[in-house]
């Protein structure tokens, strides 16, 4: 058979980038975060409450817009490593679960320099029901004359973070240091989850109701949880009996009924049922004590499990082993001498017959040999082994000694289970000097090869020409390794015909018949091999191939062969836009080549692919142009479009851009911008002012290069108009940072760490002492501040900065010039390792600029003190809070109740309340 392939050469894209900034990314968190520091040990943390809403989002920078990808490492070492990649820049994972804890990676890539990596640790918090088991011991005490009973209440959690244990006898609390009759400590090897109360000498009083109370102190909002024992002079662990042995065999359809008898335990033990391997059957049912099994099968078999527990020592445990019996596949094995090398039978020598079941159980079946319908006992000539140990285990013989006429008969074996109600089997064997010969095993004429198309079905054929019995064939690959398409190492065909569908070129290999030492002679296997052969294409690289360039210039096209089957290629083929192209026929042992100049003319796919040959590259558009809206009168504003030309010399001149601006699939806008004989040029940014758009509507714009002799595809970005935060009404403007929004305050993406969101209740009790605030500036435990952590990994010089929301002023203008604003804040400063605090001025236009405004730097004392200055800012404007870490950890600054209105400062010397500070201190500063 003659198979040709044809090769049609299709060509892969080359990209280059233009404008290119490297990527960066900052991970920002949203959903229902309990806290987010910066731990004192390590790195940030994200906390957040077991079945709440995780959301963390990569915010990016770089030019081309970088690719994000999230994944995941195990948060102890207790997890198995997993990995969970997600390429989108908000991660969110609804009703989180503790084992999802662990450090998180945003890698943002967009191909130039270094991917840029950032990592956020998140910390599950969650807190269980405790458990709380009691264990008693009697030891003799100055021989016989007294006993002591000591009583251990063991009380176990599952917590994160580590609980705090408190132990009560009736309302009263526990303390040890006021009862010397009770010990209370922590075991060594379960630390921080096992809180153990010890009783000694129990006293009358010692009988009570204990109560185990655990805490994690409301962090995330988490309730204590506790559990309550009542102890008494008849508490005592359980013991049980079962009303059968520890292995019960039945037939299958037999009711099984099985009780677990609850003996002694007080408070009285709880019984339940479970079973190994897998779970109990559908059809079980639990009684009582009792477990009912109807009409059971083979795969009711297995393990079963009583436990009493009532939490008073250890539980109470009995198994059951149920064995359903089971039979099938009989075989036989006819076994010539053995010692004379024999592989026929032989009148004067010896001949064994072999008889053996798949059956459960295996050392219960019973074997019966029939002589021509007569039951065979031992003699001197006939030998029955129950256990051959020649063969496979649960293996009957009967071995002919010293063969003689008189032996040649059919022989019977019989399998049975004594009393049973599982069917017997049986299997003939007739030995005579024309019923048994070994067998001869062949391939057919022209099947030793057969070849396949992928996707096929084929069969292999090995087949048994003479022989007596005949055996079945067994299939398995010549390569040890390697697996049957089934998945199994060997494959029983009946009739020697092996039967693939669906072929893939993995089954492409030596495939190995032989006969099955079973059903026939047990003799040297017979063997032979069968190839199998899969056709499939040639594999071209590349797959694909983006090709531009002017026209009227010489263009070279080619593609490599990396693999076909049949290796050898007989035809090489090009086609332009599903058109064959004529040509001499190429030198098969070179690389598919195609050259041409290229004209308008043949321009075009080669090879039914998008391979466009002078149509220019796409636009790119900037995405991190700074402050690209610009508000207009009335209801108006603009938008300033940004992007730059990707390889604008690798086509024809590009003479403009088509720009439509649609909304709701309707062009308002389509023009041609003309660049006016000045081409684009590499990594050069290109702007247009996108006018006339209403506030606050979004639209969607397209962009397409023009050249002389074509258009590029177009490209498309939304634009989008962000309401700025507004503040409420003048009488209500403070920002004490209650809410989790922090009133449209945002972390800056450049600086090394972020300020912190934290009141009393979530300080971490390990912090570091004499630095930072207690409380926020009205001295509540529930309110809440802002502030920068400067424990580790924090060093000298760190920058945090937070910044206040965009004020889109309409007019920079009033009656007497600018329009004036007001910055009011308080401060706090604590500790002898603090930094510097400084307040900029940020106007944003094309390119933003930060002036100082306010700077304080070093120790201020343990109180919120308050400072406030005008601003007059010449159009949108932000306040930029900047946090500098000083030259060790009691460095913590802090600020609270930030203002932000129009008009000028009032410049006043009275002392505002304090809360329970009592003090404020005034800071006065002007514009600079």
């Amino acid at each position: 058979m003659t198979t040709c392939l044809v090769v049609v050469c299709v060509c892969v894209c080359v990209s280059m980038l233009s404008f290119t900034a490297p990527a960066n990314a900052q991970i920002v968190h949203s959903g229902a975060a309990c806290n987010v520091k910066d731990d004192n040990m390590s790195e940030r943390i994200y906390t957040i409450k077991e079945g709440d809403t995780l959301v963390l989002q990569c915010i990016v920078k770089g030019h081309p817009r970088p690719q994000v990808r999230w994944t995941k490492t195990a948060g102890s070492a207790s997890d198995k490593f997993q990995e969970t990649s997600i390429y989108n820049e908000t991660l969110r994972i609804e009703g989180i679960q503790r084992v999802q804890g662990g450090r998180y990676y945003c890698k943002a890539d967009n191909g130039v320099g270094v991917a840029a990596i950032k990592s956020i640790r998140v910390d599950v918090q969650y807190l269980d029901i405790p458990v709380l088991t009691v264990h008693q011991t009697i030891s003799d005490v100055r021989g016989s004359y007294y006993q002591e009973k000591t009583v251990f209440l063991r009380c176990t959690v599952n917590s994160n973070p580590p609980a705090r244990f408190i132990w009560k006898r009736g309302d009263m609390l526990i303390e040890q240091s006021k009862d010397n009759g009770v010990d209370i400590y922590e075991p060594l090897y379960t630390q921080g989850e096992t809180k153990v109360l010890k009783l000694k000498n129990l006293r009358p009083k010692d009988f009570a109701d204990y109560t185990c109370q655990v805490s994690v102190r409301n962090v995330c909002n988490i309730k204590d949880k506790s559990v309550t024992f009542r102890l008494t002079n008849a508490t005592s662990p359980p013991m049980i009996r079962l009303s059968v042995n520890d292995t019960v065999v039945v037939d299958p359809g037999q009711d099984v009924r099985i009780t677990c008898e609850v003996t002694a335990g007080f408070p009285l033990p709880i019984v339940t049922w479970s079973r190994y391997p897998g779970p109990l059957p559908l059809s079980a049912q639990v009684r009582g004590e009792s477990l009912i099994l109807r009409a059971v099968t083979p795969a009711d078999a297995g393990f079963y499990n009583c436990t009493a527990v009532n939490n008073v020592g250890n539980p109470a445990r009995k198994n059951v082993n149920l064995v359903v019996r089971t039979m099938s596949n009989l075989t036989f094995q006819i076994t010539p001498d053995s010692n004379k090398d024999s592989e026929t039978i032989q009148m004067g020598r010896d001949l064994k017959l072999s008889c053996h079941v798949d059956a459960t159980p295996q050392d219960k079946v019973n074997y019966t040999w029939y002589k021509n319908g007569a039951p065979v006992f031992n003699s001197d000539s006939l030998i029955l082994l129950r256990s051959d140990p020649d063969m496979a285990p649960g293996t009957s013989s009967l071995e002919i000694v010293d063969m003689k006429f008189r032996d040649l008969a059919t022989y019977s074996c019989m399998a049975s289970f004594s009393g049973s109600t599982v069917r017997e089997l049986r299997v003939d064997v007739n030995i005579s000097q024309n019923s048994v010969s070994p067998p001869v095993l062949t391939v057919p004429p022209g099947r030793q090869a057969v070849s396949v198309r992928e996707g096929g079905n084929a069969e292999l054929v090995c087949l048994v020409v003479d022989g007596k019995p005949r055996p079945p064939i067994l299939w398995s690959r010549t390569e040890k390794d390697l697996l049957m398409p089934s998945g199994k190492p060997t494959v029983e065909t009946p009739d020697g015909r092996l039967r693939l569908k669906n072929v893939s070129r993995d089954m492409m290999g030596a495939y190995r018949c032989q006969t099955a030492p079973y059903n026939g002679l047990n003799i040297k296997r017979r063997e032979a091999q069968v190839q199998l052969n899969v056709q499939y294409p040639p594999i071209l690289d590349p797959v694909f191939q983006d090709v531009r360039s002017r026209n009227y210039q010489m263009v070279t096209l080619r593609c490599t062969i990396l693999r076909s089957n049949p290796p050898r290629v007989t035809d090489i083929r090009w086609f332009r836009n599903g058109d064959f192209i004529r040509m001499p026929m190429p030198d098969l042992k070179e690389t598919p080549e195609l050259k041409f100049k290229l004209e308008p003319t043949n321009n075009g796919s080669y090879d039914r692919n998008p391979l466009i040959i002078t149509q220019p590259y796409n636009a790119e558009f900037y995405f991190d142009t700074p402050n690209p809206v610009r508000i207009l009168k009335g209801n108006n504003y603009s938008y300033n479009l940004q992007w730059t030309q990707k390889d604008p010399d690798a086509t024809d001149r590009i003479i403009g851009y088509w720009i439509n601006v649609r909304k709701n699939k309707q062009n308002l806008l389509s023009k041609q911008i003309d660049l006016k004989g000045k081409a684009p040029e590499k990594g050069v940014l290109l702007s247009y002012a996108v006018s006339d758009l209403k506030i606050p509507l979004s639209y969607e714009v397209r962009l397409a290069p023009i050249t002389t002799y074509s258009t590029g595809d177009y490209v498309s970005r939304i634009i989008q108009y962000s309401e700025p935060y507004t503040y409420p009404r003048p009488s209500d403007h403070v920002c004490g940072f209650e809410d989790e929004r922090i009133c449209g305050f945002s972390q800056d993406r450049s600086d090394i760490f972020d300020w912190t969101r934290q009141n009393h209740l979530t300080q971490n009790p390990k912090r570091s002492a004499n630095t930072g605030p207690d409380t926020d500036r009205s001295g509540t435990k529930e309110g809440y501040y802002m502030y920068i952590e400067a424990s580790r990994p924090r060093t000298q010089g760190d920058k945090a900065l937070l910044l206040s929301p965009l004020f889109n002023i309409t007019s920079s203008k009033g009656p007497k010039g600018r329009v004036p604003y007001c910055v009011s804040f308080y401060y706090h400063m604590k500790g002898k390792h603090i930094g510097t605090l400084n307040v900029y001025l940020r106007v944003r236009s094309i390119a933003s600029v930060d002036r100082a405004m306010w700077t304080k730097s070093g120790h201020q004392g343990p109180d919120w003190k308050k400072a406030f200055f005008d601003v007059t800012p010449s159009g949108p404007f932000q306040i930029v809070f900047e946090g500098i870490r000083g030259s060790g950890f009691e460095g913590d600054i802090a600020i609270d109740d930030v203002s932000i209105t129009r008009g000028e400062c009032k410049q006043q010397n009275t002392v505002a309340n304090a809360g329970k500070t009592g003090k404020i201190f005034c800071d006065f500063c002007v514009e600079i």
